[in-house]
């Protein structure tokens, strides 16, 4: 399965060794391919920097195992206008990557659409997509 990464997901599992990033392991061995684009990379290494510079290095780590989309594909039509407006580049990256789930933390924000699916990709939140794959 083609998984995209929200940057909340990115900063939790470089932040500490607790369940966000044992599922990102488990995803990557189990050989999901886990995708990320310059947007989430960029947000979440702003967000460690400020509140958790000394994990740097781990995110740096965990970067060169993710697949890094390539933001010219082109996009299904699909209305995102239900989303934040900051928000609507992670799920419209999921859709350009071609990926199956957006996994996020971001209840707030996305966890109305928690299940659905939009160009493709369906939401879930961490949660969710372990036990939609089995992993829990």
């Amino acid at each position: 399965m083609r998984i995209f990464l929200d940057a909340n997901i990115l900063f939790s599992a470089a932040r500490s060794d607790g369940a966000i990033r044992h599922l990102l392991n488990t995803l990557l061995k189990a050989r999901h391919s886990c995708w990320v684009d310059e947007y989430v990379i960029a947000e979440a290494r702003r967000n460690l920097h400020l509140k958790h510079a000394d994990t740097l290095a781990e995110f740096d780590a965990m970067m060169r195992k993710l697949s890094v989309s390539d933001a010219r594909a082109p996009l299904p039509p699909v209305d995102v206008r239900w989303l934040p407006e900051k928000d609507r580049p992670v799920l419209l990256a999921a859709m350009r990557s071609r990926c199956d789930a957006l996994v996020t933390g971001d209840r707030r924000h996305f966890g109305i659409g928690f299940g659905k699916t939009f160009g493709g990709v369906t939401l879930h939140s961490p949660r969710s997509l372990a036990e939609t794959l089995g992993l829990d």
